[in-house]
């Protein structure tokens, strides 16, 4: 489990979205790692609500508590923002780190914002050989700034609480992103909500589980001075009054008590779609895993080859070479319903028998 500075050579900037932009925005989508058929009616028409009060200024008082409420928090524990990308850029400038260090492969925007921020930043490359899984001896004891992924985005491995929690040190920041623990059934292995873990900042998204990409929200649970010194880094009202709207309605109970039946139904179309991709093992195709989140990666040969064919066939699927720690040889797909899997398999037999 090497460490290393981070070099240049992967495009820490490219994300699903290129895959279905332009001439890709007819495919099926199984590069971008957002649920579908969001968001849904009840909460489209609650956002739609909100948009009478646009001539107001944005007042985040009532989502503040509600988000604290949802995970037993006091509210000075809790910082709305615009979208969790929008954290990273503010734990980037904000703190005053010496030697930040980021697990990958994970999202690549801790990274880029950490650079952007004039951070020299480290690397822990968690390998293939062993699941992608996390030695805490791997992470360097002088750093002061860790960022890791749980679930992590690509790689769908969802790593031990006590293990995250046993990265903490004094005089280190331990930033967990949970952007898709809520896909995760019975959130376990979630550190969101815990205090006794010192210098923890957890990520949360609302966009993934609730289809809301476009209107960016999200939020962090930190102690209440690493939220005071984050909350100066942000300029004034930085998130919308329909922002603000959906995350007060996306952790109400109904909102709650439906994404728990959305994680269990995912889990079971992950199963599937993973079952249909063991047919492909004798083409060379492993899965890695575990999987737990709303998304697999795979190996396989010539993986860049068979990605053009599986568009030429209909399906956009995100690369996996732009992320460290990964070649071009991984794919990344999203969990879909069966009926989706079905098709993409059958268009992945016909792409991976063009290769052969």
């Amino acid at each position: 489990m090497p460490t290393e500075p981070g070099i240049p050579g992967h495009d820490l900037r490219h994300h699903g979205d290129a895959e279905v932009r332009d001439d890709g925005s007819a495919l099926v989508d199984l590069a971008v790692n957002v649920r579908a058929d969001t968001p849904p009616v009840w909460l489209r028409e609650h956002i739609a609500a909100s948009l009478g009060s646009l001539a107001a200024y944005p007042d985040g008082r009532a989502a503040r508590a509600a988000v604290a409420a949802r995970h037993g928090l006091p509210v000075e524990r809790v910082l709305l923002t615009a979208g969790a990308a929008e954290a990273f850029v503010l734990l980037a400038r904000a703190l005053k780190v010496r030697w930040p260090v980021v697990v990958h492969p994970q999202f690549t925007e801790p990274e880029a914002a950490l650079r952007d921020a004039g951070h020299s930043v480290g690397r822990v490359l968690l390998r293939a050989a062993d699941g992608f899984r996390l030695d805490p001896a791997a992470v360097p004891e002088e750093a002061d700034l860790v960022v890791v992924g749980n679930p992590t985005n690509p790689t769908s491995v969802l790593h031990p609480a006590d293990v995250l929690a046993g990265l903490a040190r004094p005089g280190r920041t331990l930033v967990v992103d949970e952007a898709f623990m809520d896909a995760v059934p019975g959130e376990r292995e979630a550190l969101a909500g815990r205090t006794d873990v010192p210098g923890l900042v957890v990520l949360r998204s609302l966009t993934k589980t609730w289809g809301l990409a476009g209107l960016r929200i999200g939020y962090v649970l930190a102690a209440p001075e690493t939220v005071a010194e984050l909350e100066r880094a942000q300029p004034l009202w930085p998130v919308s009054t329909p922002a603000l709207a959906a995350a007060e309605a996306c952790v109400a109970p109904r909102a709650l008590a439906e994404a728990a039946h959305a994680a269990h139904r995912v889990a079971a179309d992950r199963a599937h779609l993973v079952a249909g991709l063991g047919e492909f093992a004798g083409a060379g195709l492993r899965v890695a895993g575990p999987a737990e989140g709303p998304f697999v990666l795979v190996r396989l040969p010539d993986a860049d080859a068979v990605r053009r064919r599986l568009r030429r066939l209909g399906f956009a699927v995100r690369r996996g070479d732009t992320f460290p720690g990964l070649d071009e040889e991984w794919l990344r797909l999203a969990v879909r319903d069966r009926g989706t899997s079905d098709a993409f398999l059958r268009a992945l037999g016909r792409a991976t028998a063009e290769a052969s």
